[in-house]
């Protein structure tokens, strides 16, 4: 979206929004790129726990160039927020601010509950945030059409959740394995979308989408540099998941990207803050925000293929390619 727009105080969804020092872009300042991009255009919100007030920022971005999505797929904490942005298009950046910003842990993890044999936490702080967060009851209900994605405990097939009771549907996409308790939905137990489709594209491809724009986070996301861990249980265990996911993510960018633009939106952040820990959401925010409106305002679409800060543009599936002032600008 925009570098990112100065907002003025006023109501967002019955929630009061404060100024945001952020610099505004010029009154042309739809992205080239954005309206470039083939319809219908999905926006695919990734994975990332707390780590989904990047989201936000990079929503930010989105909204302040006049960025309409045709269709929203999301899975885990990028469902969440995919529904609301779907629920209440052209402001649903600065609603995410005013949540993301107020939410602390123990709203959404409680300690010294234990909700069954089947996980550690309850899922009533996510009940609670999607009960507050203005959506529908039903996914169909949706300004934007929506899908959450989860995974068939039984099956391990990805399940894309794109009509029915939208709870449920993001209760599901959120199940993190052994932390929140799985979803029973049509005859099928379902958990976190993330564990077979960290970033949706495929889903995306799969509903029909002509181009895609993914709003990712974490060091998941981003291009790994060679380090060994320390030799201890957890540092080892910690390194072998962080490459699982970036081996999927990376897979699954790759093969859309050979038939359709895939735009990856930076988020400019280096040092990420502990998975549970709420308290830099404002920096996520307006750090992403930033990254991602510097990329969008130099980025050129010309074909499939993959669009992003970290691959200079003759490594790209295809004949796109992204401005280097862009990737400069995005400090990457």
């Amino acid at each position: 979206m925009r570098a990112v727009e100065q907002m003025t105080g006023g109501v967002t969804g019955g929630k009061e929004t404060r100024s945001l020092p952020w610099s505004r872009p010029p009154e042309d300042a739809t992205s080239a790129g954005l309206r470039a991009l083939p319809r219908p255009v999905a926006v695919v919100v990734g994975a990332g726990g707390v780590l989904g007030a990047a989201h936000v920022g990079v929503g930010y971005a989105l909204e302040q160039r006049g960025f309409n999505p045709d269709m929203i797929i999301g899975t885990s904490v990028g469902a969440l927020n995919g529904a609301i942005a779907a629920a209440h298009p052209d402001k649903a950046a600065p609603w995410l601010d005013h949540v993301w910003t107020q939410l602390r842990r123990r709203e959404v993890y409680p300690l010294g509950y234990l909700s069954s044999r089947a996980s550690v936490f309850t899922d009533r702080g996510l009940r609670r945030l999607i009960a507050r967060a203005g959506l529908p009851s039903r996914i169909e209900q949706l300004a934007v059409p929506f899908t959450a994605v989860a995974m068939d405990l039984g099956t391990g097939a990805s399940v894309l959740l794109d009509h029915g009771d939208l709870e449920s549907a993001l209760l599901a996409s959120a199940a993190i394995p052994g932390i929140l308790p799985p979803v029973d939905r049509e005859g099928r137990t379902l958990v976190d979308g993330g564990v077979i489709a960290y970033v949706p594209v495929l889903a995306a491809q799969q509903a029909g989408a002509a181009s895609v724009v993914v709003v990712s986070t974490g060091p998941e996301s981003s291009p790994l540099r060679h380090t060994l861990p320390r030799r201890r249980a957890r540092a080892i265990a910690s390194r072998a998941g962080l490459l699982l996911l970036h081996h999927q993510i990376e897979r699954d960018l790759h093969e859309v990207s050979k038939h359709i633009p895939t735009v990856v939106l930076p988020t400019g952040i280096e040092a990420w803050p502990a998975p549970w820990d709420f308290g830099h959401s404002q920096r996520l925010i307006s750090t992403a925000s930033l990254a991602a409106g510097r990329f969008l305002d130099g980025l050129r679409i010309s074909g499939p293929g993959l669009y992003r800060a970290d691959d200079p543009p003759a490594t790209s599936a295809g004949a796109g390619e992204v401005s280097t002032s862009a990737v400069l600008g995005a400090g990457l």
